[in-house]
């Protein structure tokens, strides 16, 4: 019992002595001059095409301390009224007091943050000093930004899936840097996608792994049960029919799967009414499921279903179920849950028009309409 009690006195006595210290530490970093920061300009249009080009140039007056600290520090940008809850950094090395941001950057920020592309948004900057866990801010300035949409298949992470299928698909056949990929549009090492094989027969014969990286090392194939388990440089996963499979992997469970998804239009905007779908074909030139000509009237709806059923759908956000031709827009897959309703498509103007589906990522799935 003695022991017990020095036991737990010591315990209280050294979580006095800890919250002590971190007070201290806290008391001892004095701010005696706030950082001040100024920019070049103040309406920035982003463009993708001088991506690596400055966009604007800060200066700033650092902040100093009543001890000598080796702070780092960063520019923090964030959606104006929102008080920086949501926000994204540029880091500069601690011993410059300016520097430039390019339009790749900005705009990398400005996608986190969760501004608008091609509109105008009021953002918020600021000197954001740090030492240790403590953090010091400047005065805000106020900026007038306009976004593009990024790339997606430079935001998103993605594994590639090589294989003896990929030289038909219009890729490299074995080839983790030039084969199809599939990308993780929530970033949380969970991984989905399509890929499109011709025959599971010859030397094509529809075989596949998965690996990271563009590279071999860490690939991953099944486990040898080919119940959906993968392992390390494991066995060749082989398609059981010529089609389009969409395929899932949780990276870091070690697990995957694979389903036809082979799609067609059916709808009354179209020549066989609800009763029977026109099925895209793939195009390996361009990588895309194309319908190269059908007549399609503005009175009807249409929608994309895969294996003439109703289980597997791409379909439209609310705003974009008029499509304009040679307009591209993002399709939402319902298999993904990003689908509210059952919305379908329509045309607002009757004629022949061609059809392309962009399945290449999944964190933007592409739909581009023509009129002939």
């Amino acid at each position: 019992m003695k022991n017990l009690i020095k036991i737990l006195t010591m315990a209280f006595i050294g979580g006095i002595m800890v919250s002590c210290e971190k007070d201290e530490d806290q008391a001892i970093i004095n701010e005696t001059a706030a950082g001040k920061i100024s920019s070049d300009k103040t309406v920035l249009v982003l463009n993708e095409l001088t991506a690596n080009d400055a966009v604007i140039n800060f200066t700033w007056t650092k902040p100093t301390f009543n001890i000598a600290v080796v702070p780092s520090q960063e520019i923090e940008f964030g959606i104006k009224g929102d008080g920086f809850k949501k926000s994204a950094s540029v880091d500069f090395p601690n011993d410059v007091t300016s520097g430039p941001v390019t339009h790749a950057a900005m705009n990398a920020a400005m996608f986190s943050i969760g501004a608008t592309p091609d509109v105008v948004n009021e953002i918020e900057a600021r000197l954001k000093t740090s030492v240790g866990s403590a953090a010091f801010y400047s005065n805000v300035i106020a900026l007038k930004v306009t976004p593009y949409t990024p790339n997606p298949d430079l935001v998103y992470p993605k594994i590639n899936v090589p294989g003896s299928y990929a030289g038909a698909a219009g890729y490299a056949n074995w080839t983790p840097a030039n084969s199809p990929n599939l990308f993780s549009p929530e970033k949380n090492d969970k991984y989905r996608g399509f890929i499109w094989i011709n025959t599971v027969s010859g030397p094509e014969d529809g075989k596949y792994k998965f690996s990271i990286n563009q590279d071999w090392a860490g690939n991953k194939g099944d486990d040898g049960t080919n119940s959906g388990k993968l392992k390390l440089d494991g066995a060749d996963i082989k398609a059981p029919a010529a089609g389009t499979y969409y395929i899932k992997v949780d990276w870091a469970a070690n697990t995957y799967s694979s389903v036809p998804a082979n799609f067609g239009i059916i709808g009354d905007a179209t020549p066989t009414g609800w009763n029977s779908d026109t099925d895209f074909v793939y195009n390996p030139a361009t990588k895309t499921f194309v319908i190269n000509s059908i007549m399609l009237n503005s009175s009807g709806f249409f929608k994309f279903r895969a294996n003439d059923g109703w289980t597997l759908k791409f379909q439209p956000k609310k705003t974009d179920e008029t499509l304009i031709s040679g307009k591209s827009v993002q399709t939402y897959f319902n298999a993904e849950d990003t689908v509210d309703g059952d919305p379908g498509y329509k045309v607002s103007e009757t004629g022949n028009y061609k059809i392309e589906l962009d399945l290449h990522n999944s964190a933007y799935y592409k739909l581009t309409i023509t009129k002939l």
